[in-house]
């Protein structure tokens, strides 16, 4: 049945098929009025018939009906019955169909009673003309479709909440009271996406000890930062509850093969742990690539990649080996940048490979240049001699991004920890976090004192 007029039910260009609609009938006669009566208006539908309320079910459950046609006299339901129990049926699918009652009792009350009970509309054999019914129909269709777009807007809105929660777990407020010690994060989850497995942490112990952390779960996905969540609240707790720093990697493993859904996942991370009179640091390696330091003023600054000495194996991989510490010694203010390889393994554009240098990039990758560790080292010197320590993560990752060309394929955070090493400069608190479609235009940034 196919229809150009206002009665059409086929006009929208964006529909690919007419729509369902199931006519509930026994009688034979008054089904080919109604389909003559749909034929009169021009109205383009997929017309399906079912002659019980327990034949429209099983219609139902096959066949993704839009709206039912129903008569309220029927072998095995009459009255409000029908409606109920076809409601019933239908409100067990993800879109259940709008239903007009179409018979031939003219009872008013009954029709308060079928609209009270789920039907979209009453319409009375015999005084129903095509223009009615056809009026009737898209109404009911289009609220149909109004309901449908409400449900989907609440289960967004529930899936927003849900990943808010799963952002607090993953990208936590650090806990640091020292206020000459500075804390700068920046994530960016990969593929336009919400939520990635990178993770972080930093944490100030009661003797001035600052532990921080910077993780990377094997994959991208929800699954994945769940995992991610679970991890840096683990690692969190251990910290705060005073377990040693070279006993937390072990424990974290322990989790970590308690938790995830797969065997082969795996995570890296760095564990830093600066020393309370700030004049040393250990460095925990698991699988993970080093961090950058930055000593210096700006001006006169030296970023450098710390050259690992005790790397140990990723968390979950089965082989032999543990985590010890690598001590560093330090002499004035300090930067120490952690990061995640989504950073380093990012493509880098012909001309951004030009801006950076190439002897400073990483080899190329089926003929695609990288950042590399040297190349971030540039990036983030550039970054603090152009300006200064504040902002620091944020502008180095916008410059990434712009050296690759658009959004970053994989996950990437970054962790700056520092300590000014004078009582009248105090460190800068900052938290940029973002999705990765219009990042640089818009950041979230946010900043939090103590």
């Amino acid at each position: 049945m196919e229809g150009d007029g206002e009665g059409a039910l086929g006009s929208d260009p964006e529909r690919v098929r007419p729509p369902v609609v199931l006519l509930v009938e026994d009688d034979d006669g008054d089904a080919l009025i109604v389909t003559e009566l749909l034929a009169d208006a021009r109205v383009e539908v997929e017309l399906r018939r079912a002659r019980s309320v327990e034949e429209a079910a099983r219609v139902l459950a096959r066949v993704p009906v839009e709206c039912l046609l129903l008569d309220l006299g029927l072998p095995d339901a009459t009255g409000i019955d029908a409606v109920e129990r076809l409601r019933a049926a239908g409100a067990e699918l993800p879109d259940p169909p709008a239903v007009v009652v179409l018979t031939g009792n003219a009872d008013v009350e009954q029709g308060v009673r079928a609209v009270a009970a789920g039907a979209e509309d009453y319409l009375v054999k015999g005084e129903t003309a095509p223009e009615l019914l056809a009026r009737s129909l898209r109404y009911a269709l289009q609220r149909r479709r109004a309901a449908a777009h409400e449900r989907e807007l609440f289960r967004a809105e529930v899936r927003a909440r849900e990943n808010t929660r799963l952002e607090r777990a993953l990208l936590p407020r650090p806990l640091v009271s020292d206020k000459r010690v500075s804390v700068m994060v920046c994530y960016l989850p990969g593929r336009g996406g919400l939520l990635g497995g990178d993770f972080y942490d930093t944490v100030e112990l009661p003797d001035g000890t600052v532990v921080s952390i910077i993780g990377d779960v094997a994959g991208s996905g929800p699954d994945e930062a769940a995992l991610g969540a679970t991890v840096r609240t683990a690692w969190r707790t251990l910290v705060v509850t005073g377990t040693p720093a070279d006993q937390t990697i072990a424990l974290l493993e322990r989790v970590l093969l308690t938790e995830r859904p797969s065997p082969e996942i795996f995570v890296t991370l760095c564990q830093l742990v600066i020393a309370p009179d700030r004049r040393s640091f250990d460095l925990y390696l698991a699988g993970h690539l080093p961090p950058l330091l930055v000593t210096g003023h700006v001006g006169d600054v030296h970023v450098s990649v710390i050259e690992p000495t005790a790397r140990g194996r990723a968390l979950g991989v089965p082989v032999d080996g543990g985590w010890r510490a690598q001590r560093i010694m330090t002499d004035g203010p300090f930067s120490v940048v952690l990061y995640t390889d989504g950073l380093v393994e990012a493509p880098i554009t012909a001309q951004g490979a030009a801006e950076v240098a190439p002897q400073a990039l990483a080899p190329e990758h089926r003929g695609v240049p990288r950042l590399g560790l040297q190349g971030l080292c540039r990036v983030v010197a550039s970054e603090v001699d152009n300006a200064d320590f504040g902002g620091m993560v944020h502008r180095v990752m916008r410059r990434i991004q712009e050296l690759h060309g658009g959004p970053l394929a994989d996950d990437a955070a970054i962790l700056q920890v520092g300590w000014t090493d004078r009582d009248d400069v105090v460190g800068e608190r900052t938290a940029t976090h973002a999705d990765a479609e219009g990042w640089s235009d818009r950041p979230a940034l946010f900043w939090w004192t103590t």
